[in-house]
Formats: C-alpha cells, sequence, structure tokens
C-alpha cells in the first residue's frame, strides 16, 4: 500500500489525504496501527457530492458527520484500516495535535489552523489508522513564513482571533447575532476567508455557511470549530 494509492481511493470518495505521520505511543492513536492519515474535502466538488447525498436530504441532525461515518468507514474497510473521527464524544480523538504532528497544519498568526493547501479553511473529517508503515512524502513549508501581509490577523471584525490571547467566543458570537454578522454567516469566518491560501482552495460558500450555522448554534455557544 502506497500513499498514492490511499489517495486515489480518498478521491473516489471526494476526500483528499490532508497529512500523514507515523505515530508514536504520545499520540494516542490505536494500537498496532504504523500510519495515521488524516482525510479532509476534496476541492472543487465536495459539496455537490455532499448535498447529493441522502444524509444531507433526509432532514436528520447532524448530516455531515453521518456522511463522514459512511464515506470513511467504507474507505476504511476498502483499505484495512481503522476509521477515527473528530466528533462522537467525549472522549474525542486529538485531531489538532494529530493535524498538526503531520506536518501539513500549523497555529496561524491569528490563531487557527492553516494547511498548506486548505488554508485557514481547513477541515477534518476522519483519518485511517493503517497497520502498515507507508514511505510518506516530504513535508511542506509553512506558507505563514511567506505571506508578506498576513490579512488574517485584521480581517475579523471584532478581533476575535489572536494566536496570543486565544479565541474570543463571547464578542464572535455577539458579533454574528448582529447584522453586520451575516457576512460571515453566509460567507465563512472573514479571518479564514482572509487566508491566501484559503482563496485558492475552491471551497463553496454554502458551506462555509453551512458550517457557521452549526458552529453558531451549538449550546452554550462554547466550542470551537
Amino acid at each position: 500500500m502506497s500513499i498514492g494509492e490511499v489517495t486515489a481511493a480518498a478521491h473516489r470518495a471526494q476526500l483528499d489525504v490532508f497529512g500523514a505521520f507515523h505515530p508514536t505511543p504520545e499520540d494516542r492513536a490505536p494500537q498496532g496501527r504504523r500510519t495515521l492519515v488524516l482525510l479532509g474535502p476534496r476541492e472543487p466538488g465536495f459539496w455537490a457530492a455532499f448535498t447529493d447525498s441522502p444524509e444531507y436530504q433526509d432532514g436528520s441532525a447532524h448530516p455531515l458527520d453521518r456522511w463522514s461515518t459512511r464515506v470513511i468507514t467504507a474507505l476504511a474497510e476498502e483499505l484495512d484500516a481503522e476509521p477515527l473521527f473528530p466528533f462522537g464524544g467525549p472522549p474525542y480523538q486529538p485531531f489538532i495535535s494529530w493535524a498538526m504532528r503531520s506536518g501539513r497544519a500549523w497555529q496561524s498568526p491569528a490563531g487557527p489552523l492553516v494547511h498548506d493547501t486548505a488554508g485557514m479553511m481547513v477541515s477534518y473529517r476522519g483519518a485511517l489508522a493503517m497497520r502498515a508503515k507507508i514511505s510518506l512524502p516530504a513535508r511542506p513549508g509553512k506558507p505563514c513564513v511567506t505571506c508578506a501581509t498576513q490579512p488574517c490577523l485584521n480581517a475579523c471584525p471584532v478581533d476575535a482571533l489572536s494566536a496570543q490571547t486565544g479565541y474570543d467566543l463571547a464578542a464572535c458570537h455577539g458579533f454574528l447575532d448582529t447584522a453586520a454578522g451575516a457576512d460571515c454567516m453566509s460567507r465563512g469566518c472573514a479571518a479564514r476567508r482572509a487566508c491566501p491560501v484559503s482563496q485558492n482552495h475552491a471551497r463553496q460558500e454554502a458551506q462555509s455557511a453551512f458550517h457557521m450555522r452549526s458552529f453558531h448554534s451549538m449550546p452554550a455557544k462554547s466550542k470551537p470549530r
């Protein structure tokens, strides 16, 4: 099994490999699994594939999580892997730590994760815990290093994002409750949109609006995306 074969199988499911690494015991991966492959939406085309699915169309709760469970479980069976998901807890799998371990995601200047191809629109739908130790490509450089203007730092209308002080959830949700917050609600977080890598990722605004509705309706408005 090669990472190219895993990627090709993911593409057939409208997913993409967003990173991979060889876990150590500290990574809390399942025992006996020597490669962890992180999966995210494949663009362009993910939103069209998802909205055409029974999970999206049946009107029940959590359609994207249910779609991810079905599709990634089937992919895991195809590749003799164990499927893992960032939802369904507690306890929750440490996807943010895994993302940074992959060498393809980092803390952005504004605080949230930034990915080498998805930018600040990065979203992990699941992971595959593989038995084999798969050879992995060289890791890319952090895009923020060569981003001269770093527009994510000044894009939030209420300065709710900061790598130094953290995420001011109250300020964010308070703004989203106003008429001025409609732009973020309908198009996605302004800071994430400002990232030049995000702008090249081809994510649909309808998908960003879907995530914003989910985020803004969370109980107690206390959980990060």
